[in-house]
């Protein structure tokens, strides 16, 4: 696997950190879980049905994990002892806590200079909010992202996923990646820094691109497109349809499949400015004529014209459909309490690709295997585990 033999120390709980870690463990990465001794909060967050909750099983799959009180001397040692020698730590601490830990970069990178230290927070390393608390609701928030959901008629709006956790997540494993390429080269490591508040304000792309150029704010066109126009939900006979026809090319595709080829010689339709501010009258028409048909006759005849369209799918429509499932993008992991679905690999690597190699780990599973690797005695690991330093693995099952 691409990444095998890369020694990856995780120090993340929640979603941001995990969702890093765990696309390096999916890539082949030896990815060491460090759990307080209650365990990542994500263990019993979410809706849980029996067993083992998928959330957590989903973020830490490929793992191995130890359990440790980072308060305590030994609990430290034990992850100096590690960082010394990983390739990778990566932690989503408040800024500060690591360094008060003894357990910060400069303090790490001292005892192995190759070391490529990650750090995920909500604001940045420094500046005036690195203090604050932050969760994915307020990135989205303080980013100006749910200023750009939803319509005029709306209050802001946020989208129902933890984003701006998995994108800080995803800018994170890329630092990651790039700061490794640049080690190759000089042997040395360095500190990778990602926040969850610039992650979202990297992905505005025309929407910032609209304000850079004007000094105005971008208007909230719901489910229409801010620069594209027809473009948005129609409503069929039966369920709404997804309509994006982006380019030139693709409009006078629309028009032909819609059987008004005169539209794009229409002066209110010629150009895409025009359609966009006409944009309530070309919508009027669209939606006349697919109201006339059934969801799926739109869909078929639509992509076979060449314009880009599909259902509005939820959550058991998506995980039953025929592309996603050829995609492989469900897949199931073998815990102790049984079979748990989750998402699968969206990275398709032709030689070496992702795959499932260890199901996601209990509570202080690996704890005596990692420290019989890092040279613990017996009765050194003994002693750690009669002071609470650390915590070996529960009787499995206990949900």
């Amino acid at each position: 696997m691409p990444l095998t033999g890369l020694k990856v120390l995780d120090l993340t709980r929640v979603v941001s950190g995990p969702f890093c870690t765990m696309m390096l463990a999916d890539l082949g990465a030896d990815v060491i879980k460090i759990e307080a001794p209650d365990g990542d909060p994500s263990r019993v967050t979410g809706i849980m049905g029996k067993g083992e909750n998928p959330y957590f099983v989903n973020l830490n799959r490929n793992k191995r994990t130890i359990t440790v009180d980072m308060k305590q001397e030994e609990g430290k040692e034990i992850i100096r002892r590690l960082a010394k020698r990983s390739d990778v730590l990566v932690e989503n601490f408040r800024p500060g806590v690591m360094d008060r830990l003894g357990l910060g970069y400069n303090q790490l990178s001292i005892l192995n200079p190759a070391l490529i230290y990650a750090a995920i927070s909500g604001f940045g390393k420094s500046g005036p909010y690195k203090d604050r608390p932050a969760f994915d609701f307020i990135a989205q928030a303080m980013s100006g992202f749910m200023s750009l959901n939803g319509n005029e008629t709306m209050p802001p709006l946020r989208v129902g996923i933890p984003i701006s956790d998995t994108i800080a997540g995803l800018y994170a494993a890329f630092g990651i990646l790039a700061a490794f390429h640049e080690r190759e080269k000089t042997g040395q490591g360095q500190e990778v820094q990602t926040a969850m508040v610039d992650g979202l304000i990297s992905m505005f792309t025309f929407a910032s691109s609209a304000y850079f150029a004007t000094g105005k704010l971008p208007p909230r066109n719901g489910n229409d497109h801010m620069v594209v126009s027809p473009y948005g939900l129609y409503d069929t006979l039966d369920s709404p349809v997804a309509i994006a026809p982006s380019t030139e090319k693709n409009w006078h595709q629309l028009c032909a499949a819609l059987g008004r080829e005169d539209l794009p010689k229409d002066p209110r339709f010629d150009t895409q400015e025009k359609r966009r501010e006409n944009r309530k009258e070309i919508n009027q028409i669209v939606q006349s004529i697919i109201g006339a048909r059934k969801r799926d006759e739109w869909v078929d005849l639509l992509n076979k014209a060449g314009v880009p369209c599909g259902p509005v799918n939820n959550l058991e429509q998506v995980f039953s459909d025929p592309q996603v499932m050829h995609q492989e993008m469900v897949i199931e992991s073998a815990q102790p309490s049984g079979l748990i679905k989750m998402p699968g690999f969206p990275v398709k690597l032709s030689s070496t690709p992702a795959r499932l190699r260890k199901p996601s780990p209990q509570v202080g599973e690996h704890t005596v295997e990692v420290l019989q690797e890092l040279g613990y005695r017996e009765e050194e690991i003994q002693n750690m585990l009669r002071t609470n330093s650390v915590f070996a693995a529960r009787v499995a099952n206990k949900f």
